[in-house]
């Protein structure tokens, strides 16, 4: 099934869970070309995002930011499903907010794959764990990609899990005006390799989005991946080495050429930006305002800031 152009792909997004979880920015439009980058067709494009149907009457500028959001993503092929934002009072009189699409998105994929071999569930939420399992069981490869908060038990059960921070251009860097992996670009990957006696190791990152995911090994001519030296001095410094070489810990960093390996890179300014293994340690806390506005495309014509 997988890499047959055949392969009938459907794509669940749980907006909010991603929204508020380190996917503030994530672009529609490579997270579409992500999901069939092994040729498939795509039957289903559904993403699931809260409005607030109160302030939708009153406030002219929101609703506006709103629907035009809206429209360039639907530009895109992509299914909007509203779900109403509803407001309680809470034990201490503060007014709050909640909107949970987890059933109508679990109710819509396992109807819709009765047609499709092949889902992308876009959310870290755990509660999808047993809604994996059933599609798992009619047949479905099911994979899922997500950036922060997400549940270990949902990525040991998919049949794939992809760090939404390491698929090339789908989370804009910061202050990054070259495409990923150009020398001079800021991109994101995690150590494969580490020497602690000698204080240096490899970052490998994703070059591009390719259907040959699986050739990890970057000596391989086919793998879609690179490889860069990275020198301690280049690391966190509150980060403990020995928690290195790790798949859990994701690096943003400068792409520069080496000067000893033609042909070669450097990873330097080294930043984590999110650790899958429960630890804090080196990890930079910023602002999902700083990765950049949430464009569904990549020309900036519309952007969604936080209610």
């Amino acid at each position: 099934m997988m890499g047959s152009e055949g392969t009938r792909i459907g794509v669940y997004v749980d907006s909010e869970n991603i929204r508020y979880n380190g996917g503030y920015a994530m672009r529609y439009d490579v997270l579409r070309r992500f999901a069939v980058r092994d040729g498939g067709k795509i039957l289903r494009l559904n993403t699931y995002m809260a409005v607030d149907g109160e302030r939708m009457k009153v406030d002219r500028e929101y609703r506006e930011r709103i629907r035009g959001y809206q429209q360039a993503v639907r530009d895109l092929g992509w299914k909007i499903i509203e779900k109403p934002v509803r407001w309680f009072v809470d034990e201490e009189g503060n007014r709050v907010s909640k909107a949970n699409a987890d059933l109508d998105l679990a109710v819509d994929v396992m109807l819709q794959s009765e047609r499709l071999d092949q889902v992308l569930l876009v959310s870290g939420d755990g509660d999808f764990l047993q809604v994996v399992r059933a599609l798992q069981n009619k047949g479905c490869r099911v994979e899922v990609l997500a950036f922060r908060n997400v549940s270990r038990e949902l990525q040991h059960e998919a049949d794939a899990f992809y760090s939404g921070y390491l698929i090339p251009g789908l989370l804009p860097t910061r202050e990054n005006r070259l495409a990923w992996g150009e020398v001079g670009s800021r991109i994101r990957g995690v150590c494969s390799r580490w020497e602690a006696e000698r204080g240096f190791g490899f970052i490998r990152f994703l070059g591009e989005i390719s259907p040959r995911l699986w050739i990890t090994d970057t000596r391989q001519e086919e793998s879609p991946y690179g490889s860069a030296f990275v020198h301690i001095s280049d690391l966190p410094r509150d980060l403990d080495t020995d928690d290195l070489p790790s798949r859990d810990v994701i690096f943003e960093f400068d792409l520069e050429p080496s000067e000893t390996e033609k042909g070669g890179f450097v990873a330097r300014r080294c930043t984590i930006v999110h650790r899958y293994d429960g630890r804090s340690a080196g990890v930079t806390r910023l602002s999902e305002r700083g990765m950049g506005e949430a464009f569904p495309s990549g020309n900036g014509d519309t952007t969604l800031e936080e209610a």
